[in-house]
């Protein structure tokens, strides 16, 4: 078998793993607690942000230092609060 493909093989179940652990809270938690469902909220939007932040803007202040001579952080900042008006929009 191919490295490749074992190591596919075992980021799709690690996924899928945690993926069911927290599906299987449903079971456990009927009725969860606000400040139980605050800390998960918290948790997720932590991820998110970090997420945005690693995946797209990071690489967008990259590219902009390369290509442009306005200043990197006023090109990033102008998309970010653009693509958030325009999502409330």
């Amino acid at each position: 078998m191919d490295n490749y493909i074992f190591m596919a093989l075992v980021a799709t179940l690690g996924t899928w793993s945690v993926t069911a652990l927290g599906a299987a809270t449903v079971v456990f938690f009927k009725s969860p607690k606000l400040k139980t469902m605050n800390i998960m909220m918290g948790f997720a939007a932590g991820v998110m942000i970090a997420a945005s932040f690693w995946s797209l803007l990071l690489p967008a202040i990259e590219r902009a230092e390369i290509s442009s001579s306005v200043p990197a952080y006023i090109i990033a900042t102008a998309g970010f609060v653009s693509g958030a008006v325009l999502f409330k929009w």
